[in-house]
């Protein structure tokens, strides 16, 4: 029992004793960053453009930040403004076609408008809505999930396909 202790309290001291190794120098600046960036929404852009293809009949409308949208069904409600309450169905895609979320045909979601709790690009699209619209958005990654995706069905730096139903502004 002696020896264990002996040898347990050696590699203890010795593991204890070896220097660490130094983090490698990465050489990573703001404009190396930008560039990334530039890349990521580049590639993201040609297979936007490429989805569209196969989806002409979409009159889609972009906006600065490069949300795209298409209300293929008009509503003649109000429109949501910031903090307003609304009730939604809603399906979520990738570019594949593979469907990620929805709502089952019985269920609404309610949404804040322009609060954290949903993607950014799907809280401007809503703004652009009116009670009783069915749009269809195109969202880049950097205004749906980013670099970490959803940490489920939708991968990192994917953009996504939102249909979406505006059915009532609850207050």
């Amino acid at each position: 029992m002696m020896k264990i202790a002996f040898y347990l309290s050696v590699m203890f001291f010795v593991g204890c004793t070896q220097k660490e190794d130094k983090p490698k120098d990465i050489n990573w600046s703001k404009e190396k960053s930008m560039e990334l960036n530039k890349t990521i929404a580049g590639e993201e852009k040609i297979a936007i453009k490429l989805f569209l293809e196969g989806h002409k009949n979409w009159k889609m409308n972009e906006t600065g930040s490069g949300l795209q949208y298409y209300i293929y069904k008009n509503g003649s409600g109000n429109q949501p403004k910031e903090g307003s309450v609304v009730d939604v169905e809603y399906s979520i895609s990738l570019l594949d076609g593979t469907k990620c979320y929805e709502t089952k045909s019985d269920e609404v979601v309610e949404l804040v408008v322009d609060h954290s709790q949903v993607e950014t690009g799907v809280q401007e699209g809503l703004k652009k809505m009116k009670v009783g619209d069915h749009v269809k958005m195109i969202i880049p990654s950097h205004l749906a999930h980013g670099l970490t995706g959803d940490l489920d069905k939708i991968p990192p730096l994917t953009p996504i396909v939102v249909d979406l139903h505006l059915i009532e502004i609850v207050k």
